[in-house]
């Protein structure tokens, strides 16, 4: 019979502290703007997401 060990209380998921980390930005930039929605533009200024790095590279063959 296998047993989990038991975790230590102090264990960070540090890829969800990040992702809370960048939903509470989203949400202050949402009650600071005056519009309805945030733009795709200002989505990614918030998140500070280079749109250069997000494009995936098409590969050799799928040139556009």
């Amino acid at each position: 019979m296998y047993v989990a060990g038991h975790r230590n209380a102090t264990v960070q998921d540090h890829v969800a502290l990040v992702e809370i980390d960048l939903t509470g930005e989203l949400m202050i930039a949402a009650a600071a703007a005056s519009e309805d929605r945030l733009s795709s533009d200002r989505i990614d200024e918030v998140l500070d997401v280079d749109a250069d790095r997000v494009r995936p590279d098409p590969g050799p063959g799928n040139c556009r």
